[in-house]
């Protein structure tokens, strides 16, 4: 294991564990970001938004915080959502594409996980070899829970991922420390993801009136040219969807099209 002394003292401007701030300066740091987080907060917004000022607003409010990542457990695969340091997203697609490393170790537990760099070899090859890469010395990653509506139990959303270049970086008061950050940020995650799937169902709506239009509107060339019925029209417009396998919306935009470039 690495002399974590001789890292702080080598390691890219971080300071040692002597520079650290007491708990009650700590404190106040973390309670002065929550107090930035909750003025600029908006709901109307996309997750990634309000994620990416997360972690701009979790990097200021721990010492030695380098830089702040945001994990998203997406169910096909885990994506890094937000970055303060878009050199270290690397990092994090290290650990998806292995399937280990500290930040789905959280993920999995539901625990803060702390990890100094070189003390994993056998466990996290990978991250350790990625995080050497970008010499980073220490790591935390915490989990970011949110409120379920339909449940008492918690929807684990993804990891508040934080790097330092200090291998004698965070300790057990820092890891409770972002343990309320998260927690206290959760109402503006659940805000921002209220917001996409407002705006995702606002979006579906459209294309649906749009489609409408479009196929009313092919119904009426057919009803004129063949005298026949709206119901048999659209039936027309099924047919012909079924045969030629092409969406019925894509069957009328055509029939538009061709009418009028005739």
């Amino acid at each position: 294991m690495a002399d974590e002394t001789t890292a702080s003292e080598t390691s890219p401007g971080g300071p040692g564990d002597g520079d650290r701030p007491d708990a009650l300066s700590r404190l106040d740091e973390t309670a002065e970001a929550l107090t930035v987080l909750r003025d600029s907060f908006t709901d109307e917004e996309p997750l990634d938004t309000a994620l990416q000022r997360l972690a701009d607003t979790a990097s200021r409010a721990i010492p030695d915080a380098d830089a702040v990542t945001v994990s998203l457990m997406d169910l096909a695969q885990p994506r890094t959502a937000a970055s303060t340091n878009p050199r270290l997203i690397e990092v994090d697609e290290k650990q998806y594409s292995a399937g280990r490393g500290p930040c789905l170790e959280s993920a999995r537990t539901l625990r803060a996980v702390r990890a100094v760099v070189g003390e994993n070899l056998d466990d996290w090859p990978e991250f350790e070899a990625a995080a050497a890469e970008h010499a980073i010395r220490a790591y935390l990653s915490v989990p970011v829970l949110l409120p379920s509506p339909k449940s008492a139990e918690e929807e684990h959303l993804g990891s508040l991922n934080i790097y330092s270049y200090t291998a004698a970086a965070f300790d057990p008061f820092d890891e409770g420390l972002m343990r309320l950050f998260t927690t206290t940020a959760s109402a503006t995650i659940a805000s921002g993801q209220r917001w996409q799937r407002s705006r995702d169902h606002i979006s579906s709506l459209e294309r649906a009136l749009i489609s409408r239009a479009v196929i009313d509107q092919a119904k009426g060339i057919l009803m004129a040219v063949h005298s026949c019925t709206a119901d048999d029209a659209f039936t027309m417009l099924v047919q012909r969807s079924q045969h030629e396998n092409i969406k019925l919306r894509d069957i009328a935009n055509n029939l538009l099209d061709s009418v009028i470039s005739s």
